[in-house]
């Protein structure tokens, strides 16, 4: 069994409290620079483990990039996170996780998993996991329209939403692009309208939950 977790202490007393329960535990040991999740693959194959313990929140590193190709060579995956995100858990389900857990399961439910993994029996209900992929699925849906209203900002309108992103104000943005502050003032109204919001506020969180990324202005 392997085990990836940024936190020492949450690993460390998980490693110790399996190996008193007679598991083989090796803990993957993350690099401080980590940033891309899949680097860790290698480590994993190289221990050929039965089961993946594994963190989402990697440092900088998104954990559930490790889901899939992990599983595709047929270790279970299981996945043990702070998040309380449906949506992520859904996600994870979809890209192949046996089971999400929160980290603060009681260690019995983890070792009931395990063992059910184990016998090859299931450890999740059907309809649990499929309401899981479902709001993943709802989710997604409602990013895509997100992005689409998005993508009908002009260029100048999504530079002028990236300083807005930034926490710029729009005496400031005018300053810096040499423009009057009606000119700016005008630009956020016509991006209010096209992303279908009423404040800046609610444009800069509209981009965030999108996961929108300004342009680089040239």
């Amino acid at each position: 069994m392997c085990v990836i977790e940024d936190h020492t202490l949450f690993a460390e007393s998980l490693q110790i409290a399996l190996e008193l329960k007679g598991h083989e535990v090796r803990r993957v040991p993350l690099p401080a620079d980590l940033h891309q999740a899949t680097s860790l693959l290698p480590a994993v194959m190289k221990h050929q483990p039965h089961v993946l313990l594994l963190d989402l929140d990697l440092g900088n590193a998104d954990g559930s990039r490790l889901i899939e190709p992990v599983a595709r060579a047929g270790t279970a995956v299981v996945v043990l996170t702070g998040s309380s995100d449906r949506a992520r858990w859904g996600q994870c389900l979809r890209l192949g996780a046996r089971k999400v857990m929160v980290k603060t399961s009681p260690l019995n439910e983890i070792l009931a998993t395990i063992r059910l993994i184990g016998e090859g029996r299931p450890v999740m209900p059907v309809q649990e996991r499929e309401e899981l992929v479902r709001h993943w699925q709802e989710e997604r849906a409602a990013v895509s329209e997100l992005q689409d209203r998005l993508n009908r900002l002009t260029a100048r309108e999504a530079e002028v939403l990236g300083q807005l992103m930034d926490g710029r104000q729009v005496r400031q943005i005018a300053e810096e692009s040499v423009v009057s502050e009606a000119t700016v003032r005008t630009q956020v109204k016509s991006i209010l309208a096209k992303l279908e919001v009423t404040s800046q506020i609610g444009a800069v969180g509209l981009a965030h939950h999108a996961g929108w990324v300004a342009p680089i202005s040239s």
